[in-house]
């Protein structure tokens, strides 16, 4: 029996632990990597917000992740109100209005192009179609020039309409809605509302659209931080400071111009 043991062979348990346990242990790097990304984002917006409780002096020779004082953040908020009477907030209302309105018209237009692009046949469709990238994956300061001439062609430059209109074209909010129209809508439910004898707005309007909230949401997220973003346009388009939306507004609070309030 003894001589039987002894012929078994030993099998060593130490590796087979030794794996076990560094399969249960976590990989630290994604942690590491995401770590970094985090600090590497939220630093330069931490040093914004803290920039706003110092002085001028303790901005240049002060820690710049140090908060400074809560009478030097009333001493900035006070001087950025009186700006040119308070033209801060006429330029988030600009802001806002000009947005706003934007959004509406994109959604009124880009998700049924998306759906009609996406579901229906018709003359054209395939050019409007590579149109829409084209136009998609041209840098908006090379749409600026043609821009300001055909709204000047129709006298609108200096009006809210020369900012509004060409916000609401998106052609990336239009290839948003037809990529989930042509591959997340179940072509059936639609083809059993046709046979209902619901119309194509109808079937739209009634089935399509319920269950595209999704990306309505998306397509207007989007549409919202491009419009309020955006700098260039307003900058040429807009002659007079009370119609500056809140980026062109804080530009020449930092390198001043000579603009009027009012023309």
């Amino acid at each position: 029996m003894l001589t039987e043991l002894r012929k078994q062979p030993v099998v060593d348990r130490t590796g087979v632990r030794s794996r076990a346990i560094r399969r249960r242990l976590p990989n630290p790097l994604p942690g590491i990597v995401l770590t970094l990304f985090v600090l590497f984002f939220v630093l330069p917006v931490l040093w914004l917000v803290l920039a706003a409780t110092k002085t001028d002096d303790q901005l240049v020779h002060d820690n710049p992740l140090s908060f400074g004082s809560l009478r030097a953040l009333r001493a900035n908020w006070d001087a950025l109100t009186a700006y040119q009477g308070s033209a801060i907030f006429q330029w988030l209302g600009n802001s806002a209005l000009y947005s706003f309105v934007a959004l509406v018209i994109t959604l009124l237009v880009a998700v049924p192009a998306g759906y009609a692009l996406a579901l229906t046949e018709f003359r054209g469709r395939r050019v409007l179609l590579v149109a829409t990238l084209v136009v998609m994956l041209m840098p908006n300061a090379t749409l600026v020039v043609p821009l300001f001439l055909e709204i000047n062609t129709v006298h609108l430059v200096g009006s809210m309409w020369s900012i509004i209109l060409p916000y609401a074209f998106y052609p990336f909010g239009v290839y948003l809605a037809y990529i989930y129209f042509n591959t997340a809508l179940p072509r059936e439910l639609l083809d059993a509302a046709r046979l209902d004898g619901c119309s194509e707005f109808g079937v739209f309007r009634r089935i399509a659209l319920p269950l595209a909230t999704p990306v309505v949401a998306l397509v207007g997220f989007f549409s919202f931080v491009a419009n309020w973003t955006n700098y260039f346009l307003p900058y040429v388009l807009l002659p007079s400071s009370d119609q500056f939306p809140v980026q062109v507004g804080a530009t020449v609070m930092i390198v001043p111009v000579d603009w009027d309030m009012g023309g």
